[in-house]
């Protein structure tokens, strides 16, 4: 039986995410997609007359919110997904910089050293995993209403309901940002991204 080799990479990409990596990142934003949309469908009165079916909709919403976390557990099982997060998670003094020159709204490229990833990536991770940790817990409260006491059921809502604001939000600031990165979305969509923009955006990032 013959193995046909597959062709080499171009020259001038770097391999940046593994296809478990890809999956992971496409199937969380799937689910969260429909937690956010479910979510506008039975707060805004107009969606919701438009819409209708209001109990196949929180049905839909709470099974999505259920199964957000598997795809990023699943992922645990990839080494390189394993690495990237432990990135995500260290923050070094070269971030401090990064974040320094955001505020500034110095954009040379010379001012913002990053690795594989930035500050401003580092930091929203880090916190639509806690958010969305938040909301979890939060929405089993208010779906087992006999586990808790009326006080807490009271406060996960009113903590539920404004933190899914402040997701929607942040979610969109991050998808603007990754629609003005061409770069970085075909990074995301094939796994490899050109050495320019490497060199640019993450001078730090040794692949």
């Amino acid at each position: 039986m013959s193995l046909r080799a597959e062709a080499p990479p171009a020259a001038d990409r770097l391999h940046r995410f593994t296809a478990a990596e890809r999956w992971v990142h496409r199937t969380t934003a799937a689910l969260m997609g429909v937690c956010v949309a479910t979510a506008a469908c039975l707060y805004v009165p107009q969606l919701a007359v438009l819409v209708g079916r209001r109990e196949l909709v929180v049905r839909i919403h709470e099974c999505a919110g259920l199964a957000l976390p598997v795809p990023v557990l699943l992922g645990l099982a990839s080494r390189a997904f394993r690495r990237d997060l432990g990135f995500l998670n260290r923050f070094g003094p070269h971030d401090r910089l990064w974040l320094h020159a955001a505020l500034a709204r110095d954009r040379r490229p010379s001012s913002r050293p990053a690795g594989k990833f930035n500050a401003g990536q580092k930091i929203y991770a880090n916190w639509i995993a806690g958010a969305s940790l938040v909301m979890l817990v939060t929405g089993l409260m208010m779906w087992f209403t006999r586990l808790t006491p009326l006080m807490w059921r009271t406060s996960a809502t009113f903590v539920h309901d404004w933190l899914a604001l402040t997701i929607g939000v942040v979610l969109g600031g991050h998808i603007g940002m990754a629609l003005a990165d061409p770069e970085a979305r075909r990074g995301l969509r094939t796994g490899s991204v050109s050495r320019e923009w490497a060199g640019r955006e993450h001078p730090l990032w040794r692949p």
